[in-house]
């Protein structure tokens, strides 16, 4: 984090001189600001609504990768046309076909003529060709209107995100004008620690988090003796952009208690005091911030957790370069 004060005394070559804007030239900014952001999240609407199935395809990846971390079982598909029957978790001892493999493997149904009768045949289908018979989750819609609600809500989500340097510029083009030069640099560098917070949680939780959460939530559906191999696909994508962008928001918290530290309404001493405090608190983020079931507000409340740990670590640093310089000023 940079170890500089937020609030200092800015010399006269700091300030950007210029005529001041009265209230109602500062509306009309704002104004255009808005627009301009509604523009380009428009246009990014209606590009990703033409990609909706290559977004929901990355929406898909932690699903297609649920045993990634804990192994996958045995289990078998069959392809009949275009209709997939399965995956069943099956017993390689009662499915000689299995021979050695490993995971799922998928089989497609056929007939053969023996004789006068017509038999069932299995014909294994190699990986590259069957990748998705090893999901063993498969995502339905049940609604009519599921569809076009689906690929609505994936375009809004989708057209935020790949528009987000757009209006953020929008944005700062409107606030930096306010701040002098030597504020805009600690600016840039606390916006810079919270964008590599952020992509951090969201990249911890796409790949790792979120296929452990779904492969825990299918074991324990299982143990209840509930069917696990069919999910709504809304309620799926619901569940995994909110758990995403909960925790990118939720890597925000350290640069918020840091600055607390910066501004000298904390120090590390306090952090530690609110400990047991402040643990309890990443538990209420997990249920605010993620979805309301046990597996992913722990996800969540321990990374969180580790965070708060690291920003007492930093906040003792930071005290201990501060007794040390004022103890060489002395």
């Amino acid at each position: 984090m940079p170890d500089q004060p937020l609030l200092t005394a800015v010399d006269e070559e700091d300030k950007d001189p210029g005529p001041r804007k009265t209230f109602w030239e500062h509306v009309e900014d704002l104004r255009k600001v808005l627009v301009r952001s509604a523009i380009v999240i428009g246009i990014a609407f209606v590009v990703c609504i033409f990609l909706d199935k290559q977004l929901v395809r990355i929406l898909e990846y932690p699903l297609r990768n649920i045993d990634k971390f804990m192994g996958p079982p045995n289990q078998v598909a069959f392809h009949f046309g275009q209709t997939v029957l399965g995956p069943y978790e099956v017993n390689p001892k009662d499915f000689p076909l299995l021979g050695e493999r490993k995971g799922t493997t998928a089989f497609r149904l056929g007939t053969a003529r023996i004789g006068e009768e017509d038999v069932v045949v299995l014909k294994p289908i190699p990986p590259e060709e069957g990748a998705d018979s090893g999901t063993r989750v498969h995502l339905h819609n049940i609604a009519p209107a599921d569809g076009f609600l689906i690929a609505f809500k994936v375009a809004i989500y989708a057209s935020i995100v790949v528009s987000s340097p757009f209006w953020i510029y929008f944005i700062a083009s409107f606030v930096l004008p306010a701040l002098h030069i030597h504020e805009r640099k600690i600016l840039y560098q606390w916006l810079g620690w919270g964008t590599f917070l952020f992509m951090s949680g969201v990249l911890l939780t796409y790949f790792i988090l979120l296929p452990l959460a779904l492969h825990a939530s299918v074991k324990y559906s299982e143990m209840l003796g509930f069917s696990a191999s069919m999910w709504k696909a809304d309620d799926y994508i619901g569940f995994v952009t909110k758990f995403v962008l909960g925790m990118g928001i939720g890597f925000q918290f350290p640069v918020v208690i840091l600055i607390l530290v910066k501004l000298g309404f904390v120090t590390h001493h306090t952090l530690i005091k609110y400990r047991r405090h402040v643990i309890v608190l990443c538990f209420i983020l997990g249920a605010v911030l993620t979805t309301p079931e046990v597996i992913t507000q722990v996800a969540m409340a321990v990374p969180l957790w580790l965070l708060y740990e690291i920003s007492i670590i930093i906040a003792w640093y930071w005290d201990r370069q501060k007794r040390k310089a004022e103890a060489a000023a002395a």
